[in-house]
């Protein structure tokens, strides 16, 4: 497989953002994107048919004509871990059965999105590392932009490390305005480690730093 598994730091941390922006910049270069959030809880319940709004944000970012269960195989109602959602339905999903629902024929650049930190729980039988590992992807790191961010941030890279797996990149997803303009997390972090530092905001056109995410990823 080609392509990347994107993390981060903690829920809510606007890795899906991350993940459309950068779908919707692959798309542009003539990339085939096959997105994939293989297990998605929180999910809407509309006329007996559970819609993960995640998942269906990957496939439209991506322009992926597949069936949506392509991009997400297993979907729960709770806003619960994906693991105490399928409980609640009588269900278990394993490891292996999302390593298998990421699986794709074909040429493509493979974008998946965990659900939660790194470390958080994903399947009966393991955590977002866990299919991180038997997916022997590189690893994209998305962390909310803002004050005690680097603690995740650094927690997060040495599990990742202890996995064997390949960091290519952190991105700073500030969610909100600074509130303090003194902050600069990007500048503090590059005193720690060599890892590509990208930032982004959502209250600015990030165009030019998700070009510049894009080609990098490619070029590897």
């Amino acid at each position: 497989m080609r392509g990347i598994f994107v993390t981060g730091t903690d829920t809510d941390v606007g890795k899906t953002y991350v993940a459309t922006l950068l779908a919707a910049q692959l798309v542009k270069n003539s990339i085939r994107v096959i997105p994939k959030k293989p297990i998605e809880s929180g999910c809407q319940n509309k006329d007996s048919k559970i819609i993960p709004a995640d998942a269906t944000a990957l496939k439209q970012a991506a322009t992926y004509e597949g069936d949506l269960s392509d991009v997400c195989a297993y979907r729960f109602v709770a806003a619960l871990s994906p693991v105490r959602a399928a409980r609640m339905e009588n269900q278990k999903i394993t490891i292996r059965q999302l390593d298998q629902a990421c699986k794709y024929t074909g040429d493509g650049f493979a974008l998946i999105e965990g659900a939660g930190g790194f470390y958080s729980p994903l399947a009966a039988d393991g955590l977002n590392a866990d299919l991180a590992e038997a997916l022997q992807l590189p690893v994209l790191l998305v962390a909310n932009d803002r004050l005690g961010c680097i603690n995740q941030i650094l927690l997060t890279v040495e599990a990742i490390s202890n996995r064997g797996l390949q960091l290519v990149a952190i991105v700073l997803n500030a969610k909100e305005s600074q509130e303090n303009s003194d902050m600069n997390n990007e500048e503090d972090l590059r005193e720690y480690i060599d890892t590509p530092i990208y930032a982004i905001s959502h209250t600015q056109n990030n165009n030019d730093v998700i070009e510049d995410l894009g080609n990098y990823l490619l070029s590897l």
